[in-house]
């Protein structure tokens, strides 16, 4: 009977690493060089990609789905109102670039609402204890955010969307917008336009964006000597933003002294409302959705947009230009952004450093809602 032939060995899969030494340069160098990312010359750029296209290398999470060892899944969990996201023009954008690039790593998406971060840092605990993701993007960072420590304790990689830039964390990259930079540039025209009394009605509480804005809108009226500018917050919601605006312009200016979740000392939504105080000039709201809103409930109470109170929205999108009149808004390329956070998660799961990256500081676009001041 004829021997069987000896069993083989199934071949190494090659690495980050063997595709360092044979292009001789290091695994930081590679990671750059196969994300697309800067850091690395076109030269180096070519020669990691021909090396390994000789090699046969392929994204690891692939190779980990291959061999039984990983998910080629990553998750995005949402912990905010439900109702609010299905109007949300920014969070469609960002899932879109997101998207982009998944797909072309093959990498699927395991998407998740839930109703706050208690139930989210559940959800992270179920899909570790389960394998169902191999790294998780992390939106809506939190002023005292328990997340970034309990990926830290699980293992999971993540990149967390709109952190702060000097946020470390191993294992966890960051990308992140200059809120600051952005409502000082609004703040700034307004005032060249002569408003002195400016409402922001902001999203919601506790979330570490909507307190940069607010601090930064106080600092900025500290800096220019303008004692009638306020925060109040809101739930992103049409509703409430429609709800806000007919107070402070049937009301007047919000009361300093009132306590706000988080950020002490501007209006909250119930109360805190000067009684027969002169109505701002100019509102800025956190998105598109409640600018819209606002349009419409100045316009009941008799109000002229701009000639007597300007708008100005954070998030551009088309419904900015389907209102008359036509939004002035914060304009940035919200999809990239979410590209950008999809390539540095895969860069971690290929074995890259952690980082933080930011992405262009948002640019006002002056449309019809907003003008010179005419109180």
């Amino acid at each position: 009977m004829p021997a069987k032939p000896a069993k083989r060995s199934p071949a190494r899969r090659p690495t980050m690493k063997d595709i360092a030494q044979r292009a001789g340069v290091s695994e930081s160098a590679v990671s750059f060089a196969l994300n697309d990312r800067p850091g690395v010359s076109e030269i180096t750029r070519d020669r990691v990609r021909r090396v390994a296209e000789q090699l046969g290398w392929r994204p690891s999470t692939a190779a980990r789905q291959l061999s039984g060892e990983g998910t080629a899944t990553v998750g995005l969990v949402l912990a905010r109102p439900a109702d609010t996201l299905g109007v949300d023009s920014f969070f469609l954008q960002l899932v879109s670039g997101i998207q982009e690039v998944l797909a072309e790593r093959h990498l699927g998406l395991l998407f998740q609402v839930v109703e706050d971060v208690d139930d989210e840092c559940a959800v992270y605990r179920r899909w570790w204890a389960e394998h169902r993701v191999d790294g998780v993007l992390a939106v809506d960072p939190r002023t005292d955010d328990p997340r970034p420590d309990l990926l830290d304790e699980l293992g999971l990689p993540a990149v967390v969307i709109g952190g702060a830039p000097d946020a470390r964390h191993p294992g966890q990259s960051t990308v992140w917008a200059d809120d600051a930079g952005a409502m000082a540039s609004v703040v700034g025209r307004l005032h060249e336009l002569g408003h002195r009394r400016i409402v922001h009605i902001a999203g919601l509480p506790g979330l570490a964006h909507t307190e940069r804005r607010i601090r930064t809108l106080r600092a900025e009226a500290d800096r220019r000597g303008l004692a009638e500018v306020r925060s109040v917050t809101t739930d992103y919601s049409d509703a409430q933003g429609a709800a806000v605006t007919r107070r402070v312009l049937e009301g007047g200016m919000p009361e300093r002294g009132v306590p706000q979740d988080g950020v002490p000392g501007d209006g909250a939504l119930k109360g805190g409302v000067l009684e027969g105080g002169s109505p701002p000039t100019a509102l800025i709201y956190d998105n598109d959705v409640m600018a819209v809103a606002g349009v419409a409930a100045a316009t009941e109470l008799g109000f002229s947009v701009p000639g007597d109170v300007s708008i100005v929205a954070w998030e551009d999108s088309a419904l900015c230009r389907m209102v008359k009149p036509w939004l002035s808004a914060l304009s940035r390329d919200t999809v990239e952004f979410g590209r950008t956070a999809a390539k540095e998660l895969t860069s971690l799961l290929d074995g890259g450093p952690a980082r933080a990256v930011g992405v262009p500081v948002p640019r006002l676009i002056e449309r019809e809602s907003t003008g010179p001041c005419g109180a």
